[in-house]
């Protein structure tokens, strides 16, 4: 079975009535009724990488199946979908539960979305095994051993950006990528520093932005509303630290510089700067310039994934405009099309972050 992913009905929906068949897991169902006292259901579905709220009315043959849906199962959803006055809604809607296989391939989202999280998670365990220093090497690779699955599931934030399971994968993949970029411009930074703090910035988001195994609703977790996910992480790499002091490789850091206790202090500084000011959660500016950069890599990885999301799901207000993504200060302009090479012309290059969307 192919299925078309939440996304992209939502925007198909948006713009003409079209068929389509969905892989969703039920998140909500509740019993509302109109002003006029018409009564219909309200489904919210979603897949790995987005959901949608959709309404069955009362006088539709299937009303009490979609009446008896359980938060949680798992549903190859057929339909003709269209967005009207009250929401999108479902006609000539069908539904079966989702094969064993169909629910493996379910989790880890459309192809598209799993191949991209595959090649990011290969990227961060590359850059991760390409760090010189053997100590934040080594912290690297205990916590890509020890909490893998976890990091793998998490998302980068609950709404912003990256969020999505596995959003926290792209972020950090990309993040390192531009970091490693940065160091190539600026060989004065400690590149291994560096590409640790991205891995280990938002690392404690793990406890505070993540979902169940077989989950697509990201819970809140006592932990991560009590402290955050800044200070999980500065415990995170405390005990991590700790733990790689103890192993029998730990004897040959003694002597080396700069000493051990220096690079985690570091290591920590970054975490807690992360945020940029006071005022966005940091308990401390940033102070060193690889915490300057990995700040500023952080807001642009997030601030271009707003762009992106924008460009495909917000209203078009005009050719060329978007509507504004809130944190966004404004509405969106589609940014300029990369430059092509005219016909006999090789020498044309390439430039620009984005083309006009289809």
């Amino acid at each position: 079975m192919t299925y078309v992913s939440v996304k992209a009905l939502k925007n198909a929906a948006s713009a003409a009535e079209v068929e389509g068949n969905v892989a969703v897991q039920i998140l909500q169902v509740q019993r509302k009724s109109t002003r006029t006292r018409k009564p219909y259901l309200e489904i919210v579905a979603g897949d790995a990488e987005d959901r949608f709220a959709f309404k069955v009315w009362n006088d539709a043959p299937w009303y009490a199946e979609f009446a008896a849906l359980q938060p949680g199962e798992t549903y190859s959803l057929c339909a003709r979908w269209r967005s009207g006055e009250y929401g999108m809604e479902a006609a000539g809607a069908s539904l079966r539960p989702l094969s064993s296989e169909e629910e493996e391939s379910f989790w880890s989202g459309s192809p598209a979305l799993r191949e991209k999280q595959m090649r990011d998670r290969q990227t961060v365990s590359e850059l991760c095994a390409s760090v010189s220093d053997p100590r934040l090497r080594c912290l690297c690779r205990l916590f890509l051993e020890r909490f893998g699955a976890l990091f793998e599931r998490a998302a980068a934030a609950r709404s912003y950006h990256h969020a999505r399971r596995g959003g926290l994968v792209e972020h950090v993949a990309c993040m390192m990528r531009c970091a490693f970029q940065i160091c190539e411009a600026y060989p004065c930074l400690n590149r291994d520093l560096l590409l640790a703090g991205c891995l280990f910035h938002d690392c404690g988001k793990l406890w505070e932005n993540n979902y169940g195994e077989r989950d697509l609703v990201m819970p809140y977790a006592e932990m991560g509303e009590m402290l955050g996910h800044i200070a999980i992480g500065v415990e995170i790499v405390n005990k991590l630290w700790r733990e790689a002091l103890a192993l029998p490789e730990a004897e040959e850091w003694k002597e080396m510089q700069p000493p051990s206790e220096q690079v985690r202090l570091h290591l920590l500084h970054l975490i807690a700067s992360h945020h940029g000011e006071l005022q966005f959660g940091s308990p401390v500016p940033p102070k060193t310039p690889e915490a300057v950069v990995l700040h500023h890599v952080d807001d642009l990885d997030a601030k271009l994934e707003m762009f992106r999301d924008a460009y495909e799901t917000s209203p078009v207000l005009a050719p060329h405009i978007r509507q504004r993504r809130i944190p966004l200060p404004g509405n969106v302009i589609i940014s300029l099309p990369k430059t092509r090479a005219a016909p006999g012309n090789p020498s044309g290059r390439e430039c620009g972050f984005s083309a006009e969307p289809s």
